[in-house]
């Protein structure tokens, strides 16, 4: 590593106060690149990460091309999937299809336990060779949680209501927390494995658990959730919580062991604030704005900056991730507002 260390993305996270306001994008590695879209024509995701040279430099190329404050490994939350037994296939336009969906308590008994070295080494290789010899700045671990793994793993793939895994929750409960107890083993095994291997945070992505109100919140997941937070704050890196339309969880996952709260587009930082999130915050312009013209997107920046920023602990982010559409050069340019203008800010 030839420059030094930046480590104003874990300050934050920790709630210290830091000299800009770090920022990072999620799917900030492929998608709109275009050195990205040429290695997706030749080869899938899981091709991908199963190499380590490639995906590291995946992980490292927004880093470089944007200038942010961490890189986020290259991966997607189905790659632990097939150790415990699923017949996993990432189909392009639609995402993540399981063959063998589960439909009872036996389907979950017979799912494996993962084995990290054995089983998916190729992510551990990953994340050796970006934080020993590549990275200037904090590699972000992840995994998908119980809920959003589960969905795709009873639903057979993506859904927009979550008619089946809500039904299996509510109708089976006895399988519904075996499978919570399997999948919050596996999580922490695999988030271990992750942190030993060299990850110097983790984020922890449960996407659609926005879908259940706060008390089925409350009463079949957070028990699991926090039983993963507790075990991983072990570690002593800072652990993320996101999750996509679930405003109305703020306060709940506020209330877990973990260091920052995500929050998409739909609550404004303030409101988070207002409600009683006091724990360091990550977020949150609306992908969306990324297509429209540069003077729009600093507005929203600024703003978001502005809430933000009123207290220590604060990650400039997305709601969601990065679009395959969005222009890399605007990525850049924002990155560069963000430092310039929280610094103007901060070192008043």
């Amino acid at each position: 590593m030839n420059k030094k260390f930046n480590d104003t993305f874990l300050r934050a996270a920790r709630g210290e106060q830091t000299d800009h306001v770090p920022v990072w994008y999620m799917r900030q590695a492929g998608r709109s690149q275009p050195e990205y879209r040429a290695i997706k024509e030749k080869y899938s995701l899981f091709e991908i990460t199963h190499q380590p040279e490639l995906c590291a430099y995946v992980t490292r190329l927004p880093v470089e091309q944007y200038d942010v404050d961490a890189a986020i490994l290259y991966k997607d939350i189905m790659t632990p999937l097939p150790a415990m037994g699923l017949d996993v296939e990432i189909k392009p336009g639609i995402g993540p299809v399981i063959a063998n969906p589960l439909k009872s308590l036996d389907d979950v008994e017979k799912l494996g336990e993962i084995n990290p070295e054995q089983d998916i080494p190729y992510v551990l290789d990953t994340i050796k060779l970006l934080t020993q010899e590549q990275l200037s700045v904090p590699l972000i671990g992840f995994s998908g949680a119980p809920f959003t793994l589960a969905s795709y793993m009873i639903e057979g793939g993506p859904s927009k209501n979550y008619n089946k895994t809500k039904a299996f929750m509510y109708a089976q409960p006895d399988a519904w927390f075996a499978l919570m107890e399997k999948l919050g083993d596996m999580v922490i095994t695999y988030v271990k494995a992750q942190i030993r291997a060299g990850a110097k945070a983790i984020q922890i992505f449960d996407s659609w658990v926005g879908a259940l109100n706060v008390q089925d919140y409350r009463t079949f997941i957070k028990p699991v959730m926090n039983r993963i937070f507790s075990a991983l704050k072990e570690e002593n890196v800072p652990l993320i919580m996101f999750g996509v339309g679930a405003s109305h969880l703020a306060l709940e996952w506020n209330d877990l062991p973990l260091d920052v709260v995500g929050l998409d587009w739909r609550l404004q930082i303030s409101e988070a604030r207002g409600m009683g999130v006091n724990k360091a915050v990550q977020g949150n312009l609306d992908p969306a704005i990324l297509l429209a013209p540069w003077e729009v997107i600093e507005e929203k920046a600024k703003a978001i900056l502005d809430q933000g920023m009123a207290q220590p602990g604060y990650i400039f982010n997305l709601g969601h991730g990065v679009f395959p559409s969005v222009n890399p050069e605007t990525l850049k340019r924002l990155t560069s507002f963000i430092h310039e203008y929280s610094a103007s800010r901060l070192g008043k």
